[in-house]
């Protein structure tokens, strides 16, 4: 009788059951002192991603390799969870001294507020985790299929027009699922956003939790509280997370956070494939719904949840809290950098801590946007620290073409990535800048490597997909264009439009298409509005610069392996 070979996913979900990775640190400590030839598959496939570690690339991508995951070399990308994006300018200083001693001083902002460091040895692991929880630092389950980093408004507490400060409860929830051994082995990763704010500037649209505040009215007073959306996700399929007709108090939300992960835990149709284990498909493929998923939930928690309240979506602004801003503390502001691909030095985070520290409190918070953001400044002092900042190449007024890039990791770390996207995409920013000088409008331009959509190319105004194409004879980059996407009041999925380009025509094909609307836009028309309204083969001639047969977006044969967004 022939052997039944185990799909990957039935080998993965073995070497979940078999061990709690969480509980065996002492087995890094020895891969440590015998070296990376020592280290076995299932550590370096599964297990170390509980502990925040990833396999590097070599640089290629996932052309160099097979099945659509590259070839790894003796590094690891390590990413620390930075709940609600807070951090000391002590933590940033530890961090950027780990980047300097153990990461050849590269670091890189994510769309989950965590900081990834690269080229960590083996050898280098166990005294990096350490200097880290020196202070207060963690990697633990921000990799894996376990609770990511709980993410939140990084003005949480200081934002004059914020509905609460609910940072307290991203904590008090971090604290819960981080290293909890109920949920060290869910089917695949389970993402949690949780804001008092009134920009939604966590995406709670694309996480599997998203509680947003809402003061419920009361004869005597309000009640703080939160809407629910479950389901959110982006990748090869994305699903933007739906309403529940519930209002969760604030006393609650625990509760209501723990319920939600055993009903993705205990999801045995979840864990019978690697590309349909995340909560969405419950709701894509298992013929869930909003109405069905609450009748479980309430059945989980032994009570019912009451009815929704009302709420004030966001219009889809950027997110970004970038620029100087009054507090609600008087006297005091903040001010928001943005940084381009989230990318870093050590010796630029040296500088912010310092910077922090001289003109303000040294309060750090990261945000969703790969951005920093400086808070409790005294507004006397935020010119300068400004100028600080932007003299360590940051910036304080950028254009909208730097504002709105966002950028994956790509092929230069990345095992799953296909182009190369963080140089590229400042590259483009740069063309169109020089290019589009007057250009005054919102710009959400979302770039990924592959189809995983790290880079959120599904909620962005242009979002770009990272393909190759031959080029005599050889595979270069190319791009592959989605337009339209959006979250808040007018949320939708970017719309594929048929159109690809090698990497190098990229700026040109954005200058035809914002010279089109430049030109024919109606009176106070967005960029948004005006893509909405255009057919797909009109947006096509518009990049193309002439009319164009559409291309398909030549999806991998294969199913994309385990993605690593941060």
């Amino acid at each position: 009788m022939a052997e039944i070979k185990e799909t990957i996913a039935q080998r993965v979900e073995r070497l979940k059951r078999e061990k709690n990775a969480w509980e065996h640190f002492d087995e890094i400590r020895k891969f440590a002192r015998k070296g990376f030839a020592s280290i076995p598959t299932e550590w370096l496939g599964t297990y170390f991603r509980a502990w925040g570690v990833y396999t590097q690339g070599d640089g290629a991508g996932a052309v160099g390799g097979v099945g659509g995951e590259g070839k790894a070399v003796p590094y690891f990308m390590v990413r620390i969870r930075i709940p609600n994006g807070l951090l000391s300018s002590a933590q940033l200083r530890l961090v950027a001294e780990a980047a300097e001693n153990y990461a050849r001083g590269v670091t890189d902002i994510t769309v989950r507020q965590n900081i990834q460091l690269h080229w960590v040895t083996i050898e280098d692991l166990p005294p990096l985790l350490d200097k880290l929880w020196s202070g207060g630092l963690s990697t633990k389950g921000s990799c894996g299929d376990v609770t990511r980093n709980i993410t939140g408004c990084p003005l949480a507490g200081v934002s004059g027009d914020e509905i609460f400060d609910a940072s307290p409860l991203a904590l008090e929830l971090n604290r819960h699922f981080e290293g909890n051994p109920d949920f060290y082995n869910l089917p695949r990763k389970f993402k949690i956003s949780i804001t008092g704010c009134r920009s939604w500037c966590s995406f709670p649209e694309i996480n599997d939790i998203g509680l947003t505040g809402v003061i419920r009215k009361h004869a005597s007073g309000g009640e703080r509280g939160f809407s629910l959306r479950v389901g959110g996700g982006l990748s090869t399929q994305p699903h933007l997370a739906l309403k529940l007709d519930a209002f969760v108090p604030w006393d609650k939300a625990l509760a209501v956070a723990h319920a939600i992960g055993e009903i993705f835990r205990d999801s045995d149709a979840l864990r019978q494939s690697r590309d349909q284990a995340r909560l969405k498909y419950l709701f894509l493929k298992q013929g869930w719904n909003a109405e069905t998923f609450l009748a479980e939930l309430n059945r989980r928690l032994g009570f019912t949840l009451d009815s929704a309240e009302p709420e004030v979506i966001p219009a889809d602004v950027i997110r970004d809290h970038v620029g100087i801003h009054p507090q609600k503390q008087s006297g005091l502001s903040y001010v928001g950098a943005s940084v381009l691909t989230g990318r870093l030095s050590a010796q630029q985070l040296f500088t912010i801590a310092e910077l922090s520290e001289r003109f303000g409190t040294g309060e750090i918070r990261t945000t969703a946007s790969q951005n920093l953001i400086v808070v409790n400044v005294p507004d006397e002092k935020t010119g300068e620290l400004a100028r600080g900042l932007e003299d360590i190449g940051l910036k304080i007024e950028p254009s909208p073409f730097w504002r709105g890039a966002v950028a994956c990791t790509g092929t230069e770390f990345c095992k799953l990535a296909i182009t190369e996207t963080k140089a590229f995409t400042r590259w483009v920013v740069e063309e169109l800048e020089g290019r589009v000088p007057g250009f005054d409008q919102q710009l959400k331009l979302n770039v990924t490597g592959c189809p995983n959509s790290c880079g959120q190319h599904w909620i962005a105004d242009l979002g770009l997909e990272g393909k190759k194409l031959k080029v005599d004879g050889k595979l270069v980059d190319a791009y592959y264009f989605c337009v339209g996407g959006s979250v808040g009041r007018d949320q939708s999925i970017a719309r594929p439009v048929g159109y690809r380009c090698l990497a190098a025509a990229v700026p040109d094909a954005i200058v035809r298409l914002l010279g089109s609307y430049t030109e024919a836009r109606e009176a106070g028309e967005s960029l948004r509005q005006y893509l909405a309204r255009h057919r797909h083969e009109d947006i096509r001639a518009m990049l193309a610069g002439a009319e164009s047969a559409p291309v398909a977006r030549d999806l991998p044969s294969a199913p994309a392996p385990h993605g690593v967004e941060g």
